[in-house]
């Protein structure tokens, strides 16, 4: 093993003032602990690269699977494995994606194949909308004669989105500038040529995609499907047209402050309408779905064919998200049946994975009507329609896989769980009639998190396993046995450094909260770990419902680091409180409506508490708390609510005031405006700002269009108010991910460790 001495830089951050008496004049080096790798190694190099297999996926017939492989000339090649075989195929060559009069292959952000396999479609030249790459130019190589063209010729670059197939293959739909487009690919008597469908596409008025708000808490980007006969297109339309600004600054382009504007409606204000239509994908006028409510108060949150081509499914939740109707949408006239409805006295989530079979007359749901998120079958053709419940018992269904039947309907629901223990995933299949249990796939000995793509057919599966400490290893498998065929991707060289770099102990405890509910943690212990000395506890904090910090998985960058601190001589540990993403029932996820910052950080206290009580190793007086996003928040809370206990945090992007953000997420857990406004202010963690008596390390990207720098201003407007000392780093420009630029994530994380050395130092 080669040891490095760490020399850790002081002062890195922007010092506002001064939190602790000791924060005055401070050396600039300082030597520290002996470590196995230095944090450039983390961020400046492939030392700690995850390898993996991309793109990969089944062909439509089962019949094997493609990923994406480098070509020894440049480029990348399409190859197909057989599932059982393994005989590797090269379907696709790099020199095939050659332009004419290109010099290299197009680079491949994605790949979609026709239901025929006769075609391929290839996204590139990427640029990112928000969150995730959606925007970029499209290419089709026709397989049999080997012709590659683009798609949308005349658009400007990268203006495309969300392009796909018909079902047979001769055409492919896509967006561009808000409108909807379908192209007719060249064939042996046409030539290519577009048909422009939808023509009110603006600033305002987005078909076929979302706005900003629906994008990010509902999950909402591609917009429009196919009708399985390919003759219709069903696509959403957002009328953002009344919805306010909000304006991101850029101090630093140029000599002049750039302004960016978008709609983000904040909580109590105006949202965008959303309506869903059938339109010709010969062109024509669109049929809009008959949905009651007004459309501004309502989110209608999925949208699918109904298993044929007459019908479309649709969930419509009211604003509150306490109440949801599964309607069933009438292509031809637009009238609407309502199927089901789910309610709640907290909140409903949307059904991900409706999958229909027999001809549309029946789909699985999932409901969390008996306390626990399980899996139905409901059978349109019944009187009234019937629901049969295909899984029971106290433990929630995480994710439905796949669906295999015949015609009859008679086949498997795969799905993912883990009944006896939240921290880990595992594959099931229950049989369609109801009539059996569900059957554990997964073998005991993949305890950890396992993740899956079913084959078509339902004979094979690509697996994925991982756990704590342990990077993802791919496999193929044969289902039902799990007998493993070939191993994908064994990450071993990683695995190798991990083994010559990672020194810390790590373990899963479990405590109790002050009313006796058991919460599951983790704790990282240093490898010199000396039960006789007290030691400084940097607890790690998410809390909020769209996370789970305590899992069997492989954590990444953030348990790299906790590893880098444990070897500086911290203890590092997590707690999941009640509310988080956590496969525990509903009442564990409801618990913290309108009790987020409340509830939330209690949990995180009693944890604390007992920590302490059960390990007399822990400095009481050097407790550090940290999180990102909503473990800002929580961090916040934790430092204003318990100053007693925790004594130093960093509070990275959060969000201070809960009323300054949008209004799906917030609205959700903390309720509706005017009437939860009480709730409100006693939920955000600007309120009690006068409390702070430990160090606070704020952290915030200016350029953040998810949690508003404004939050973090209000904040300091607020500590300054009360005269209350802290420190501060903005990070121009950078998104709510803080990541963008060069050297960003090594300065962020060398902030944050400087923080912790300086309020809770170590003994060498």
């Amino acid at each position: 093993m080669t040891l490095k001495r760490v020399s850790v830089a002081l002062g890195a951050s922007l010092l506002l003032a001064a939190c602790e008496p000791s924060q005055t004049e401070e050396p600039t080096m300082t030597e520290l602990n002996e470590t196995t790798f230095t944090l450039a190694e983390m961020f400046n190099n492939d030392l700690f690269k995850v390898a993996s297999t991309p793109a990969t996926r089944w062909l439509t017939d089962g019949s094997g699977y493609t990923t994406l492989e480098d070509n020894p000339a440049g480029g990348k090649d399409i190859v197909r494995y057989h599932p059982e075989t393994q005989e590797r195929t090269v379907l696709v060559t790099a020199q095939q994606l050659t332009p004419e009069g290109a010099e290299e292959a197009l680079s491949i952000a994605d790949y979609k194949w026709s239901n025929d396999g006769n075609k391929v479609l290839i996204f590139t030249n990427t640029v990112r909308s928000w969150r995730t790459h959606t925007l970029g130019d499209y290419w089709v190589l026709d397989l049999t004669t080997e012709q590659l063209i683009q798609l949308g010729a005349g658009a400007p670059a990268s203006t495309l989105q969300f392009a796909k197939f018909s079902p047979q293959g001769d055409r492919v739909a896509y967006v561009q500038a808000n409108n909807l487009y379908v192209e007719y690919l060249p064939s042996d008597d046409k030539n290519s040529r577009v048909e422009q469908l939808t023509f009110d596409g603006s600033d305002d008025i987005i078909n076929g995609t979302f706005d900003w708000v629906n994008e990010e808490e509902f999950g909402l980007r591609d917009g429009f499907r196919w009708s399985p006969n390919g003759d219709y297109l069903a696509y959403w339309q957002v009328d953002q047209s009344q919805v306010k600004e909000f304006t991101l600054i850029d101090n630093i382009s140029s000599n002049y402050p750039e302004f960016k504007s978008f709609p983000y409606p904040k909580v109590g204000e105006t949202n965008s309408a959303l309506r869903v239509g059938v339109i010709p994908a010969a062109g024509g006028d669109t049929t809009w779905m008959q949905l009651p409510g007004a459309p501004r108060e309502h989110y209608v949150v999925r949208m699918e064919w109904a298993g044929n081509n007459n019908n479309l499914m649709l969930q419509q939740m009211n604003r509150a998200q306490n109440t949801m109707h599964f309607w069933l949408g009438n292509r031809a006239n637009g009238e609407v049946t309502q199927l089901l409805t789910e309610s709640s006295n907290a909140w409903v989530e949307q059904v991900d994975d409706v999958r229909f079979f027999r001809d549309g007359q029946s789909f699985t749901w999932q409901s969390e009507r008996s306390g626990y998120r399980h899996l139905y079958r409901y059978d349109t053709a019944a009187s009234g329609g019937e629901l049969t419940q295909l899984t029971e018992g106290n433990y929630d269904v995480v994710q439905l896989l796949e669906i295999v039947a015949n015609e009859q309907g008679e086949g498997y629901a795969f799905f993912i769980a883990s009944p006896e223990n939240v921290l880990q995933r595992y594959l099931y299949r229950v049989n369609l009639n109801g009539e059996a249990s569900p059957e554990r796939l997964t073998p005991a000995d993949w305890a950890g998190t396992n993740q899956y793509q079913i084959s078509p057919d339902g004979l094979f599966a690509i697996h994925t396993f991982t756990k704590l400490g342990t990077p993802p290893e791919t496999r193929m498998v044969s289902l039902p046995s799990h007998e493993v065929v070939q191993v994908i991707e064994s990450n071993d060289a990683l695995k190798e450094t991990l083994a010559s770099r990672i020194t810390s102990s790590t373990e899963f405890f479990q405590v109790e909260a002050r009313d006796g509910l058991v919460l599951d943690g983790y704790i990282m212990r240093p490898a010199n770990f000396d039960p006789s000395q007290e030691y400084p506890l940097i607890m790690y904090v998410y809390g909020e419902p769209w996370g789970q910090t305590v899992a069997d998985t492989w954590l990444g960058t953030r348990w790299l680091w906790h590893e880098y601190m444990t070897q500086l001589g911290y203890v590092v540990a997590s707690i999941d409180n009640r509310g988080t993403k956590s496969p525990r029932g509903q009442a564990w996820r409801h618990s913290i409506y309108q009790q987020l910052g409340i509830v939330t950080v209690r949990d995180q206290a009693d944890a604390l508490n007992a920590m302490l009580s059960r390990w007399d190793w822990l400095d009481a007086d050097r407790i550090g708390i940290w999180g990102h996003s909503g473990g800002g928040s929580q961090t916040l809370n934790a430092l204003f609510r318990y100053p007693e206990l925790f004594h130093a945090g960093i509070a990275s992007a959060p969000v201070p005031d809960l009323r300054l953000y949008d209004t799906i997420y917030q609205e959700r857990y903390s309720g509706l405006m005017p009437e939860s406004a009480e709730s409100y202010e006693e939920t955000s963690a600007i309120t009690h700002a006068e409390n702070l008596e430990g160090a606070l390390l704020l952290i915030h990207g200016t350029g953040d269009d998810n949690v508003h720098y404004q939050g973090s201003e209000a904040l300091i407007d607020e500590l300054v108010k009360h005269h209350k000392q802290f420190e501060f780093m903005a990070y121009p420009n950078r998104s709510h991910s803080i990541r963008e630029g060069e050297g960003t994530q090594l300065h962020y994380h060398q902030l944050k460790t400087n923080f912790f050395l300086r309020h809770l130092p170590v003994q060498n």
